[in-house]
């Protein structure tokens, strides 16, 4: 069943719409970070550009005299004349034209950031496998990536960040203060190459310092185990909503429904930050009959338009629970939402993000690139969670100070 969308958006272009990861999204959320201190790039990858100081025609009632004035102030009495890169200097303006609008989602990408949103949502990258973001002010890890060198080297989701060393590139820095773009700037790296990590974790005195050594990842969609009496319980760990999903879940459903004695699936989203939209409706539409998996609004006049379920699932009739918690956003939250309210499925766990609007990208050329929102999702019952998230309807909060996990456990116990 094909949606139905606004007249702008087509079939095609929504199965390209984003719903921007939010670690993304505080990662570039701001020209500054990229205009002024903090953006570390080769000055040979921006363009040269031949700048015209002609006004548009249909621009004409604005004043471009400041601007003007301060780039020739800049160019005429700055010390430092190599540091005066024009290429550098456009990308920069355009990254604090687009923060002006006050959203952080919407973002402009110069080619260095582009390509790591297309690799995070290829699954394919090189680095130590860690999704960061803050706790309050300090840089902390959201969680360590499935059999990644951070996961295999002890670090855990909570922990803070404090410093980072990478004595290849004479780095040795603490994080006060630093922005995501500068962190993932010198957490990433080649393949074979050592990052220092020190932490701290609620519960020790002492800091924590961890070497890794990055590697060049192909990360999954998801990972599938069983548990429960007899391995009862089907476990589906969904890691993200990226590319390779489709064909990993089709894959993952087939193993489930050949086993004679899978008696209940838990559908785990926890640290999901989300990817495509396209993603989360097709998965949806594996549980559920019929109905709108989410309620688009594109204009603020209150029109609506619904993704509706568009297959004959496989799980229509599986009992299912879905853990949740704070690092579920996004795609993770259309999901959520829509299994809790067309099959009343129970949420698990913690809160969730809260991430209510939709992004779609558009490459600009040079390997830049530009994500703008471009509406708001509702549940199919009308909540809008942006900056509230879904609460659960059983909440559990992990114990990080012991090995089991409690929420997944509850989950098991709902289906047993």
């Amino acid at each position: 069943m094909k949606p139905s969308f606004l007249p702008r958006i087509n079939f095609v272009k929504a199965r390209k719409i984003i719903l921007f990861v939010f670690i993304a999204a505080l990662l570039f959320g701001g020209g500054y970070f990229l205009g002024s201190s903090g953006f570390k790039a080769n000055l040979n990858k921006f363009p040269k550009v031949t700048i015209s100081r002609e006004t548009p025609p249909d621009k004409g009632n604005l004043d471009f005299s400041l601007f003007w004035r301060v780039w020739d102030s800049l160019s005429a009495k700055y010390y430092d004349k190599t540091k005066i890169n024009p290429g550098k200097m456009v990308y920069g303006a355009i990254s604090g034209m687009v923060s002006a609008i006050g959203d952080p989602y919407t973002v402009f990408l110069p080619p260095e950031k582009n390509k790591v949103i297309q690799e995070d949502l290829g699954g394919s990258f090189e680095g130590v496998g860690i999704q960061i973001g803050y706790r309050g002010t300090q840089l902390a890890v959201i969680a360590p990536l499935a059999d990644s060198p951070a996961e295999k080297a002890g670090v855990k989701a909570g922990d803070f960040i404090i410093g980072i060393k990478d004595a290849a590139d004479g780095a040795d820095t603490g994080t006060d203060g630093m922005s995501l773009a500068d962190a993932i700037s010198l957490i990433r790296g080649k393949a074979g190459t050592k990052v220092t990590l020190t932490l701290l974790r609620d519960g020790s005195v002492e800091p924590i310092v961890v070497e890794l050594t990055r590697e060049k990842m192909d990360v999954p969609s998801l990972i599938l185990s069983y548990s429960g009496e007899g391995g009862s319980i089907a476990h589906i760990r969904l890691l993200k909503f990226g590319g390779e999903t489709d064909t990993e879940w089709t894959k993952t459903v087939r193993e489930i429904i050949k086993k004679d004695n899978v008696k209940g699936v838990v559908l785990d989203l926890r640290n999901n930050p989300g990817g495509y939209l396209q993603g989360a409706v097709d998965i949806a539409s594996e549980f559920l009959k019929n109905g709108s998996v989410a309620v688009i609004e594109e204009k603020g006049d209150g029109s609506k338009n619904e993704f509706k379920v568009q297959k004959l699932g496989l799980l229509l009739n599986m009992p299912t629970v879905v853990l949740i918690n704070g690092g579920s956003a996004s795609a993770s939250e259309i999901l959520a939402g829509a299994l809790r309210d067309i099959r009343k499925i129970s949420l698990v766990g913690e809160k969730s993000f809260g991430k209510g609007t939709i992004q779609e990208p558009e490459e600009l050329g040079g390997g830049a690139g530009i994500h703008i929102t471009i509406a708001r999702w509702l549940t199919p019952n009308g909540t809008w969670v942006n900056g509230k998230g879904l609460e659960p309807d059983v909440k559990i909060e992990d114990d990080t100070k012991t090995a089991e996990d409690e929420q997944l456990q509850k989950a098991i116990e709902l289906l047993q």
